[in-house]
């Protein structure tokens, strides 16, 4: 039934296989994702800033640097139907929303400990950033005033709302997927979703999955509805760090510290391509109409080994 979509994705890669590389960090980028249009790519750096880039057919060009944290900014979030507003979370322990229009900083709010990650609702009314403490602050998108504080009593690797924006899920050290109600913020489900650290997890934008990874190197696929495990892909042999379902819900990527940037078609968890890379994959984002992967490692630089790259690449060019 899928053999066919397989093979004509897998040879389509083989074309399309080209990456280019684009330097905008003093160090290491955490953090990159595409506005809801595909116009923009955005990157946030351990170097404080976040870069803006335009694609313009088959290139990047940058546009603007954004400035103003005073930590490394560990995640990004864009607003998922307003394609020039970004949300940012840092170890300064702040969050800041900017607007690429009129290209500053239009929102910063101040929360109580070092952020580490960020989500913001689909429908667009809240963000919500985890911080070291274990600690999620909601934050309400148009008034920028924290709407609630929730502590967990465990370690909160992730956290995103699912696409109908009425259920919040985390994942944890221990391995479980907390769902909860929202906005009431009630315990709904725990699923045990993996032996080790479950550690990131996204769902697809078709609202039939959503797919977690872990540290025992396993990236499982779960049905929205039933919550129950569908597959498991197994190509990794590090802790899967971050994954990206492609526009369509047909691809997943998963990276890890291994070197390779794992691509799976969805519904049978077949190979369709891979992509070599030199160090751990910190960020992996799929465009929200194209098959173009953007991606930043812990790549360091050519001439001095001491010193990060601070690049991002965008892989699924046409090959020459």
């Amino acid at each position: 039934m899928y053999q066919e979509k397989i093979e004509e994705l897998q040879s389509y890669f083989k074309s399309h296989c080209k990456i280019k590389e684009y330097m905008g960090h003093s160090s290491k980028v955490h953090s990159v994702g595409w506005s809801c249009d595909g116009k923009r790519l955005a990157s946030g750096s351990f170097d404080k800033s976040v870069c803006i880039y335009t694609l313009d057919r088959d290139r990047l060009n940058k546009e603007i640097t954004f400035k103003g944290h005073g930590g490394s900014v560990d995640q990004l979030c864009w607003h998922q139907s307003h394609p020039d507003l970004l949300s940012t979370a840092s170890g300064d322990k702040s969050v800041r929303i900017w607007d690429t229009r009129i290209q500053k900083c239009v929102a910063t709010i101040n929360t109580k400990g070092e952020n580490i990650n960020i989500t913001w609702s689909p429908n667009g009314n809240s963000i919500a950033v985890g911080n070291k403490e274990d600690l999620v602050t909601f934050i309400d998108a148009r008034t920028h005033k924290i709407e609630a504080e929730e502590q967990f009593n465990f370690e909160v690797n992730e956290i995103s709302w699912n696409n109908t924006s009425d259920l919040f899920f985390l994942t944890n050290g221990q391995g479980c997927v907390h769902i909860l109600s929202y906005p009431e913020l009630k315990r709904q489900h725990i699923l045990k979703a993996h032996p080790g650290t479950c550690i990131c997890i996204e769902f697809d934008p078709t609202g039939k999955y959503f797919a977690t990874g872990s540290a025992d190197a396993l990236v499982s696929l779960w049905d929205i509805n039933e919550l129950a495990c569908q597959r498991v892909f197994t190509r990794m042999d590090w802790p899967v760090r971050t994954i990206s379902f492609s526009y369509d819900g047909q691809l997943l990527a998963s990276a890890s510290e291994d070197l390779i940037i794992d691509i799976g078609f969805v519904e049978t968890g077949d190979k369709i391509a891979d992509i070599s890379v030199e160090a751990a994959t910190f960020t992996v984002a799929w465009h929200p109409s194209m098959y173009f992967l953007a991606y930043a490692c812990d790549d360091k630089d050519t001439y001095d080994r001491k010193r990060d790259a601070g690049s991002l690449k965008v892989w699924g060019f046409p090959s020459d």
